[in-house]
């Protein structure tokens, strides 16, 4: 039995971050949904599509268009503002992501960090600030329009090298937070663009993954950042972090966004008890296994569980494989709404 919808996908995710009935749940990216396929689809490949504000609004659209999914995510990576700031960059080609060359950092201390003149106007955010006001003008407000402004800890690793920065965790905490205040403030200019373009949501992911610190590292760096974040950034937040982190969700709970967009190593009904009601979890299919490699059947699977645990947004994990097939991103909304179906009350 099909089910009746009766919110707009904007509102139903919304609603979802606000922890607010929906009538479904919705299915988003608050990463990356654009794979080769989908690039091939629409002419509107990688590299150009991260620097050009019309094919990127044209690749973010098929989210929503193709796929079925409630949100558009026109960031497809995690590089516009570091190279608005300098960094050395390796565009690469259609089936690869950009990346930064981290090997030559820009920076050495918190005394080096400032935003340069015309950096919002850099080709490589005005390619996120455009899009997003056509996304905008063309499907007004029927559709959320995610945005992504990178935290302080995921600039840091940018801007210093992930050794040095990590190092001066270690060596000097001081600094180390004293550099987070100091490149927190491009987080807002960013993400205030963003909302002024037209966003709904930003996700804002800050990369203190479970591979890298320690879960204490959350509570001592990051946790009142964050609650700042909220209060000066006027959309629901999404936080992203890689990896396992059950081990810093109560302090990510403790966050005050709206949501947390977390990994498959995490199992959803355990991360749900953690959080216990106070933000939304948003994921957690997996990617490089489930959906670059199996299939829909198994698709479908990690849907139900997260479903049967009541993770609020259904979501690929992070920023999906450039070579998914479109096949098994297509089952993740046939698997949420069959889902309903077979919970509906007659």
């Amino acid at each position: 039995m099909a089910i009746v919808e009766s919110m707009t996908p904007k509102e139903r995710v919304l609603n979802a971050l606000a922890l607010k009935p929906v009538d479904r749940t919705p299915i988003a990216n608050p990463t990356n949904v654009a794979t080769v396929e989908l690039m091939d689809m629409v002419d509107s490949p990688f590299p150009a599509a991260n620097r050009d504000p019309e094919l990127n609004a044209r690749l973010a659209a098929t989210g929503y268009t193709e796929l079925g999914f409630d949100s558009i995510m026109p960031y497809f990576s995690i590089i516009q503002e570091s190279s608005a700031l300098g960094c050395e960059m390796q565009w690469e080609e259609k089936d690869n992501w950009p990346t930064v060359r981290m090997t030559n950092p820009i920076w050495n201390g918190p005394d080096d960090v400032h935003i340069p003149p015309g950096f919002l106007e850099h080709q490589d955010n005005v390619a996120i600030t455009r899009s997003i006001q056509m996304l905008k003008a063309e499907f007004g407000d029927e559709v959320a329009l995610i945005g992504k402004t990178m935290g302080p800890w995921t600039l840091a690793y940018h801007v210093f090298g992930v050794e040095r920065f990590l190092l001066m965790s270690i060596d000097d905490p001081d600094e180390t937070l004293r550099t987070l205040h100091k490149l927190k403030e491009i987080s807002v200019l960013f993400g205030e663009a963003q909302i002024d373009a037209g966003a709904d949501v930003l996700t804002f992911p800050d990369h203190a993954t479970g591979d890298l610190v320690s879960g204490a590292y959350y509570d001592k760096f990051l946790l009142e950042i964050h609650q700042e974040m909220v209060e000066r950034l006027p959309v629901p937040l999404i936080l992203h972090i890689c990896g396992k982190t059950t081990d810093r969700m109560d302090g990510i709970a403790r966050s005050n966004m709206a949501a947390f967009h977390f990994d498959s190593k995490n199992d959803p009904q355990e991360s749900m008890d953690i959080v216990d009601g106070r933000i939304a979890l948003v994921g957690n299919i997996n990617n490089p296994v489930t959906l670059y490699s199996k299939g829909p059947e198994e698709v479908r699977e990690e849907v139900f569980r997260a479903m049967d645990a009541g993770v609020d947004m259904i979501a690929p994990e992070c920023a999906i494989p450039l070579a998914t097939k479109l096949e098994n991103l297509l089952e993740i909304p046939k698997s949420v709404k069959d889902w309903h179906a077979m919970h509906s009350v007659n």
